[in-house]
C-alpha cells in the first residue's frame, strides 16, 4: 500500500482548485491523478480536513490471532517453518 501524499500538498492542490481552476487542470498542474483531486475535494467537503484517513485493518493485521503462537514457537527454538505453522492449525 502506497504512502498518502504529504499534507502541504494537498493544501496547494485545494487552494488552486479554490482559485477557480477546474479538477483536471489542478492535476495536470500538480501532476496527480483527476481521480485524487476529486477524492480530496470531497474529503474536505466531508469532513473538513485534509489529513489522509488511516490505512491498513484497525485493530491488528490479519496475523494478529496467530500472534501469540509465533513468539512462543519462536521463543522455544528460535525458527518457524511453514510445516510447523500447518500441523499447528490442523492442516498438514
Amino acid at each position: 500500500m502506497g504512502k498518502p501524499l504529504p499534507l502541504e500538498l494537498r493544501r496547494r492542490v485545494v487552494a488552486y482548485v479554490d482559485e477557480g481552476h477546474g479538477h483536471r487542470e489542478a492535476a495536470r498542474h500538480f501532476r496527480v491523478s483527476p481521480r485524487f483531486v476529486n477524492n480530496l475535494i470531497n474529503l474536505r467537503r466531508q469532513t473538513g480536513s485534509l489529513e489522509a484517513c488511516r490505512q491498513g485493518h484497525v485493530g491488528g493485521g490479519k496475523l494478529e490471532p496467530y500472534a501469540e503462537f509465533v513468539r512462543l514457537r519462536l521463543a522455544e527454538t528460535g525458527e518457524l517453518t511453514l510445516d510447523d505453522a500447518l500441523n499447528w492449525r490442523g492442516v498438514g
